[in-house]
């Protein structure tokens, strides 16, 4: 399963921090700190979901 969730990982982490990015500079943040803790917090909740993934996939 860790296999799976590492590729799951790659692909839902850039996702989730691409969204947390979007969300960061249209609600008006234009500096660099709200901009990488947005995409900090994306990498980080992208672990417990594809492990989720993985699970419901095996």
């Amino acid at each position: 399963m860790s296999r799976l969730m590492m590729t799951l990982f790659s692909m839902i982490a850039t996702t989730l921090m691409g969204v947390g990015v979007v969300i960061a500079l249209t609600t008006g943040y234009g500096t660099l700190q709200p901009i990488v803790i947005a995409a900090a917090v994306g990498f980080v909740l992208a672990i417990p979901v594809s492990w989720f993934v993985a699970r419901q996939l095996e």
